[in-house]
C-alpha cells in the first residue's frame, strides 16, 4: 500500500441479494460440501469465501501450497478452486500437486482470459474445468454446481 493510505473496509455488493436460495437464506444441505480454496491473494480469497459461504458451502482457505497440503490432512474436499496463479507457481501445477494427496478432487480454476490458449490446453489435459473472468457471484455458484455434480473422480470435461 502506498504511505498514507490504509484499507478501512472492503464493501462487496451483488445486484442479486439473494446468492443462496431463491429466499435469500443459505442452502443448509450444501454444508456437508467442502470445498478447498487456494487463492494466495488475501482480498480475493476473503471475497471467494465469503460469496461461497453465503451461499451455504463449507469454506476452508489455504493463501498457498504449504497450507492447503496441511488442510488436505483435516478435510477431504469435494471441490478444489484455485486462481490461475498462486504464490510461487501456477494454479495448475498446485491443482496437479493437490491432485496427488485427495485422488479424484475436482478442480475448479478461476480467473485468467477468456481467450487465453494456455488455459484452455492446460484443462483439455488435466480435466480442469476452467471458468474465466469476468464472471458474477451467481454465475460462480452456478460454475461450482455444474462441477459438483460430476463423479468425484470424473476429471473429464463438461460440454
Amino acid at each position: 500500500m502506498n504511505a498514507g493510505w490504509k484499507l478501512e473496509s472492503l464493501y462487496v455488493r451483488s445486484h442479486n441479494k439473494s446468492i443462496g436460495t431463491e429466499k435469500g437464506a443459505p442452502d443448509r444441505t450444501l454444508l456437508k460440501t467442502t470445498i478447498l480454496l487456494l487463492v494466495s491473494d488475501p482480498l480475493v480469497r476473503s471475497v471467494l469465501q465469503d460469496t461461497l459461504e453465503r451461499a451455504g458451502y463449507t469454506v476452508v482457505a489455504a493463501g498457498d501450497l504449504g497450507s492447503a497440503v496441511d488442510r488436505l490432512t483435516e478435510i477431504t474436499p469435494d471441490l478444489l478452486i484455485t486462481r490461475t496463479y498462486v504464490e510461487g507457481m501456477t494454479g495448475h501445477d498446485a491443482a496437479t500437486y493437490l491432485r496427488t494427496k485427495s485422488n479424484g478432487l475436482r478442480v475448479l480454476m478461476v480467473g485468467g482470459l477468456l481467450d487465453d490458449q494456455r488455459l484452455k490446453y492446460r484443462e483439455s489435459l488435466e480435466g480442469f474445468d476452467v471458468f474465466p473472468k469476468p464472471y458474477s457471484a451467481r454465475e460462480l455458484l452456478q460454475k461450482v454446481k455444474d462441477v459438483l455434480a460430476k463423479p468425484r473422480g470424473d476429471n473429464k470435461r463438461s460440454p
